[in-house]
Formats: structure tokens, sequence, C-alpha cells
């Protein structure tokens, strides 16, 4: 019961490794409060919906489950979106879609969460990253590599500026992972998403892919006291497989 006590935010919460995170910390004690568009069925202690688009919903979303959960220890900003392609195959509405989610909201989220923790002698924040961007440059997601790269700067800029103040900040990087959205991109392709996934875990040293549970195993590590000299870190989960 690494978490019990402790109060913990997690967005992205009803995407793979969202819900698995959230399963995890419930599972070791710990009181969260989930943001999503819809977080409808998902077992938590609070239930925050909305669109992380919007900068006021973004801007309050550490206070709102700071007032629910009674305190605030830990955040994880999991919500992310992909945009596929080079910069010529991407539109302006990829553009705002991919730098408001992935890049603006995870800003005004640890914003707004710093200080509260500050006021209650720390906490622990973890973003995700990805191979994609965050660790590597990869072929035809520019944009979505881009953004990775960017929460994987301001990742290492706050694990430094922030460390004083017993906050620490750190980044999980994972490389392709079973998720929902995997699988619907792979659809969209018209691949058939169960072959697509077992020829992609073919690619892997490890011999498969990622399963949620498997990012959210070192992103309840980097929010535990195991990890509490870790500040700034991005750790790759790529099973082996660098990005080609």
């Amino acid at each position: 019961m690494r978490f019990e006590g402790r109060a913990a935010l997690v967005t992205g919460a009803a995407g793979g490794i969202g819900a698995a995170i959230v399963r995890q910390l419930r599972a070791e004690g710990a009181r969260v409060a989930v943001a999503d568009r819809d977080v409808t069925g998902i077992d938590a202690e609070a239930h925050l919906p909305g669109d992380l688009l919007d900068p006021a919903y973004a801007d309050g979303l550490a206070l709102a489950a700071r007032g629910a959960l009674g305190g605030l220890d830990i955040v994880v900003n999991n919500a992310g979106v992909i945009t596929r392609g080079p910069v010529t195959d991407t539109t302006d509405a990829d553009w705002s879609l991919s730098l408001g989610v992935n890049v603006e909201a995870p800003f005004r989220i640890c914003r707004a969460a710093i200080p509260l923790m500050a006021e209650n002698g720390g906490g622990a924040i973890v973003n995700v990253s990805s191979c994609w961007g965050g660790k590597a440059p990869g072929p035809n997601h520019a944009i979505y590599c881009m953004t990775k790269a960017a929460i994987a700067s301001l990742t290492q800029c706050m694990g430094m500026d922030h460390a004083h103040q017993g906050i620490r900040v750190n980044a999980v990087c994972p490389n392709e992972v079973n998720t929902p959205m995997l699988r619907t991109g792979f659809a969209r392709r018209g691949f058939d998403p169960d072959t697509a996934v077992a020829e992609l875990g073919r690619t892997v040293p490890i011999g498969r892919i990622a399963e949620p549970e498997d990012i959210a195993d070192v992103a309840l590590f980097l929010a535990s006291d195991a990890a509490r000299y870790m500040c700034g870190a991005l750790v790759e989960i790529n099973g082996g497989k660098p990005v080609s």
C-alpha cells in the first residue's frame, strides 16, 4: 500500500494507460480524482469531466482535485493525442489539438498544482512523454514528436526548478502500447487491429508491444517514495526497441 493516505489526479483516465494507472493507484491505497471528457463508469473517489482544450478547465483541475480529495500529493498528466504524418499533411486543427492536449494542458495543470503541493511540503508529478520525440525523433509523426519533446523538456526544467520544494517531476517515455488509441488508429488505416498489434510485437526485442500495465507500473514507481531521488528524469519504456 505505497499510496495509503495520498491523493492523486490522473488525466486521460478513460484511456488504456490512464485507466491502468487509476486502478493501480487505488489498489495501493490512493484516493483518486479522474479527469477526461467522459469519466462515466470509472471507479474513483472524484470525477472531474471536461475538455483539456478549455484553459479554465485545465487551470482549475488541480484545485478541484484537492477540494474533492482533501489534498493533492500526486499528479499524472497522462492525456494525449496522436497526430500522424509530416508537417505538410498537418492541418491547423491537428496543430491546435496536439499542442493543446499534449503541451498546454499539462503546463497549465503543473503551474496550478505546484504551489498547492509546495504548501503541503511536496509531491510528485509524472508526465507521459514518449520514446517518439521525448527521447528521439521518429518518421511521419512530426507534430506528435514535437509535442512529446516539449513535454519532456518541460519535465526536465520543472524537475530542476521545484526539487527544492520537495516536488519531484519526472516522465515516462513509452514506445508502442496496446491501447484503444493505437488499435483505433490501425482500424482507421484499414488494418485489422489484432493482426497489426501482433506484427508490431515481432519488431520488439522483448517479443511484444507494451500493455498499459507495463507503463502504469513505471509511472507508479516514479510517483512513489522509491523514486525519492529522481527529479527531471525521462524513463524510456521500450521493450528494447529504439525509435526508427
